[in-house]
């Protein structure tokens, strides 16, 4: 059979033939070019990176973009699409946290990943609050500090109920994106964001309804997480059948201070970690952790991660910022010494003590047990897979039947006290519980130096409204910790120069 370009070369003039090449190549050139676009859009992995280690703790990536990362730009635009499922306006309402200059806030990272720029949370949304000293006053943004205004469970439930919407739809989505953004490609606009939307609404979906439990908890307010609880949908625990003491985990987000440490105890053993004291080794805690910010044992970034492990292991807390009545805090030395530093150490840089990083037991201490009844010793048992395969295996959680004593460095920022947020300030915690406050506000950055803790006493500021903290709800029992060993039973001027003496630490 005689080849068809023989035939235009004998009957045409050249012009024809090479047109004939031309349209026979066309579809070939333009399937490796839109391959080529392909693999270089839709294959990229490339986080925002930052040199700076205090902006790679605020900004940096864990990699958990890559499994649960949001679109940037639906990000951006849920706000406005949504606005009836925020209790203010964006994100901010939620106590997230903006630098001037920055379009994402404190704690939320971003990759370029499937051909699209993705976001998600990392460490510092749980670590980073601010302080100011009055109403009105600049706000200033403490790194490693518990996140004390962030409202977790908010922000789950404002992506929840937004997904489940009739507006979590391209119709509603891609032209708020346009407004946003300045314009869109037309594969942008008819493919790649309708594609976006369809899948992140059927994960958001998915999730809502394993999370469902969460929502029949008392609401945790600012500041606190159902961290295991979180962990058994991992493991596909049947979370509707599970006995109703062990859904109530929701605890106070730790400070981050100081790790190096709290490695080890004054008698060289590890201290145990987590506020029930359930594991020893720092690198499988951060690793536990990482799960929050949307990681997998696949996707993890352990170089990122440890970048963030051994600045926390020298990280200072900053110092108490008001006047210190030096007197006070002399007469309140000895007092600390005989009550206190057994279990919490010699002061607020030497965490020798003969208890430190002990789990006292839950008889002793006496105070709320749902968040040590919600990890329980089937979770233990289901954490020792993940990362099996890896060197990095977990190997090291355990059930305990306490709650672990804690170094106190930056006490003064790590109000409200006791595992669970139910005691506002020090000074309330010296008062045995009948006259610790019933109830009180959270969420609020302004300090109360007199009595050591975050303002409580007061429903808003400045059109911020906080949250009604009330310690008869289940879980959020302010009992313990009090009688003779723990200096409650004090006369008042006595507690007031120990008070004075915690603010040196």
């Amino acid at each position: 059979m005689q080849d068809p370009d023989d035939d235009a070369a004998a009957t045409g003039p050249n012009w024809l033939r090479q047109l004939w090449r031309a349209a026979l190549w066309a579809p070939w050139v333009l399937a490796v070019l839109a391959a080529v676009y392909a693999v270089g859009r839709f294959g990229a992995d490339e986080p925002v990176t930052y040199r700076d280690i205090a902006e790679h703790f605020k900004y940096g990536s864990t990699g958990g973009e890559r499994e649960s990362g949001f679109p940037y730009w639906i990000w951006r635009a849920l706000p406005q699409v949504c606005p009836e499922h925020l209790p203010g306006d964006g994100y901010a309402s939620l106590g997230m946290l903006y630098e001037p200059g920055k379009d994402l806030p404190v704690g939320v990272s971003q990759r370029f990943h499937l051909g699209i720029d993705r976001v998600f949370l990392n460490c510092a949304v749980c670590h980073t609050s601010t302080v100011r000293d009055a109403p009105g006053a600049a706000p200033r943004l403490v790194l490693g500090m518990p996140a004390h205004r962030f409202d977790i469970r908010g922000f789950e439930a404002f992506f929840f109920n937004c997904a489940a919407s009739a507006k979590f739809r391209s119709e509603f989505i891609v032209p708020e994106i346009e407004a946003l953004r300045g314009g869109l490609s037309w594969l942008d606009r008819n493919v790649v964001y309708p594609v976006a939307i369809g899948l992140m609404r059927e994960r958001l979906l998915m999730l809502k309804e394993r999370f469902a439990f969460v929502f029949d908890q008392p609401d945790w307010g600012p500041g606190r997480v159902d961290t295991f609880n979180s962990a058994k949908v991992l493991f596909n625990f049947p979370m509707h059948r599970l006995p109703a003491q062990e859904l109530l985990g929701a605890s106070d987000f730790p400070s981050i201070w100081l790790q190096g440490p709290r490695m080890l105890r004054d008698d060289g053993e590890r201290m145990e970690l987590h506020w029930d004291g359930n594991n020893t080794r720092t690198e499988e805690r951060n690793k536990s952790a990482a799960f929050g910010t949307g990681t997998t044992p696949p996707t993890i970034e352990l170089g990122a991660i440890g970048r963030v492990e051994e600045w926390l292991l020298t990280l200072q807390p900053p110092a108490w910022p008001y006047p210190i009545d030096a007197a006070l805090a002399q007469r309140g030395m000895p007092l600390y010494e005989r009550y206190c530093a057994d279990c919490h150490g010699r002061d607020g840089r030497d965490f020798s003590g003969a208890r430190v990083g002990h789990v006292t037991p839950i008889g002793d201490i006496a105070t709320d047990r749902a968040r040590l009844d919600s990890y329980t010793y089937e979770l233990a048992v289901n954490q020792a897979t993940l990362y099996a395969g890896y060197p990095h295996r977990f190997r090291h959680f355990k059930k305990t039947f306490g709650y672990a004593n804690m170094p106190l460095d930056g006490i003064w920022l790590r109000a409200p006290y006791l595992h669970n947020g139910s005691v506002p300030t020090l000074r309330d915690l010296l008062e045995p519980v009948a006259k610790r406050p019933r109830t009180f506000y959270r969420g609020n950055d302004v300090y109360d130096p007199a009595r050591v803790g975050f303002v409580s006493d007061r429903a808003e500021d400045g059109g911020r409204r906080f949250f009604l903290f009330d310690t008869t709800r289940p879980g959020n029992g302010n009992q313990g910790h009090e009688g003779v060993a723990y200096g409650t039973g004090l006369p008042a001027a006595d507690k007031d120069a120990l008070v004075e003496y915690l603010k040196t630490f």
